[in-house]
């Protein structure tokens, strides 16, 4: 038997299969599950502590150009999922363009992505809701109030695990009820961030913005390397393609809008907080509530408590859909199991890999403590991000793939130069990300050569 690892499948063939999704999604929930992902805590620590250590004022400055680079990549995205409107995201695309095994390792590293971001996340909406019902006289018993550590009498995070089952709960119930909820949450997020912004803007001190560059642009560009993770998540977006009314429209809105949304208010808050407190007082776990505390103004402080459990919970949505997807369409083609790629007929969802997912993720959220591994979680997006960007050279090349909706502008210059940002965002690592995320990458190839080459349905 001939082995051929790079057989590409065919458009047409994810188009038939994608079909039993139900197509409900507008651009406004694409906008609102990408800023779901995208805007997190990261907001209300992130420009503080930048701006303390590696930029000061400038850190405005810093996410523009986090920005401009992740618009790069969202550019290429953008035209992938208009000329690809298909479950899986990168992993579909990467099968497509680069062939099946590239396409798995795509995958496999979003897997890494979607399934850590959550169990971390989790973690930190346990620790903020225990915080949140401490003036109450409330607790959680100490057997159950993080993961696994017997020496100090803690065995599982019974809070992460309950709020991952919840929310698999409701995405069981279709895409229809969830992404109500999901953009109602988010408009609460939204609108928490923007009464700091106009909160603060009347206890701005122009003299706090001098020195505006104290680090010079140095500090400006190795700033934007730090923020420039915050803006990861606004992929998942490209997931939904089979469940979207006018992908080729939409999509692109989508991802755009997303980015859009995110820049301005990382900046917004960047501006405000920077003029409220001098940036050498910034660098602390809570610079946002610190900031409002320092001018008096308490009860936005206790606001934005609530805006961040509200923001963890929607990035945990959009990501457990996202990874529920993506088992799918791997299983879908047959590189995992048949069963994970079967839909409810009710709700037309895939409950079964939504299952399975929610089971790994609130494993590794009860048991395990995920902070050293959310580097990972940079790694696999940025791993994706790459091929994709450079897979426009090849999409455009593809006669058999028409492409009537979006198209990245200042081909082939633009794809090129997202492709070598991603490779030097991925040099800014740790070094033992390289060594774990070989690791990772290793049993991706020995599970696709032992079984997912074996079960493909390629040539069927």
């Amino acid at each position: 038997m001939r082995v051929n690892i790079f057989r590409k499948q065919k458009v047409k063939t994810f188009l038939g299969e994608d079909i039993k999704f139900s197509r409900s999604l507008t651009a406004f929930d694409l906008i609102a599950m990408g800023v779901g992902a995208v805007i997190g805590t990261g907001i209300f620590i992130l420009p503080g502590t930048v701006a303390a250590t590696t930029a000061g004022p400038g850190v405005s400055l810093s996410f523009l150009v986090a920005a401009i680079i992740c618009v790069l990549a969202g550019m290429c995205y953008a035209e992938f999922a208009s000329s690809i409107p298909v479950a899986g995201s990168a992993y579909s695309y990467g099968s497509i363009i680069y062939g099946e095994s590239v396409g798995w390792l795509m995958g496999w590293a979003l897997i890494l992505e979607y399934m850590l971001s959550v169990a971390a996340v989790a973690a930190g909406w346990s620790s903020y809701f225990s915080s949140f019902i401490k003036p109450f006289g409330l607790s959680i018993p100490k057997a159950f109030s993080g993961p696994f550590d017997p020496k100090n009498g803690v065995y599982f995070d019974l809070v992460a695990v309950l709020i991952i089952v919840l929310i698999a709960a409701l995405l069981a119930q279709g895409m229809k009820s969830s992404i109500k909820i999901n953009n109602i949450a988010v408009i609460i997020k939204v609108a928490i961030i923007l009464i700091f912004i106009f909160v603060g803007l009347n206890f701005i001190k122009p003299a706090n913005y001098k020195p505006f560059l104290p680090y010079h642009m140095s500090g400006v560009i190795k700033g934007a390397t730090t923020v420039f993770f915050a803006f990861l998540g606004f992929d998942v977006v490209s997931s939904s393609a089979a469940e979207v009314k006018k992908p080729q429209k939409n999509m692109p809105l989508g991802i755009i809008g997303t980015l859009a949304v995110a820049v301005v208010l990382y900046m917004g808050v960047s501006i405000v907080l920077t003029g409220m407190v001098n940036y050498t007082k910034l660098n602390i776990a809570n610079p946002v509530s610190f900031a409002l505390q320092y001018v008096h103004q308490d009860w936005v402080a206790e606001l934005l408590a609530l805006g961040a459990m509200v923001g963890m919970a929607t990035m945990m949505l959009t990501m457990i859909y996202s990874s529920s997807r993506l088992i799918y369409a791997m299983a879908r083609d047959g590189l995992l199991p048949h069963t994970f790629s079967k839909l409810d007929e009710k709700h037309s969802t895939p409950e079964r890999s939504l299952l399975a997912v929610t089971i790994v993720i609130a494993l590794g959220a009860a048991f395990f403590s995920v902070d050293q591994l959310t580097n990972l979680v940079s790694f696999g997006t940025l791993f994706a991000f790459t091929l994709v960007s450079f897979g426009i050279l090849r999409l455009r090349k593809r006669k058999d793939i028409p492409n009537d909706g979006f198209k990245v502008p200042g081909y082939p210059v633009v794809p090129i130069l997202s492709g070598l940002f991603c490779i030097f965002m991925i040099f800014q690592l740790n070094k033992d990300v390289f060594i774990l995320a070989g690791i990772w990458l290793a049993i991706g190839v020995v599970i696709y050569l032992v079984y997912g080459y074996r079960h493909s349905q390629l040539d069927k």
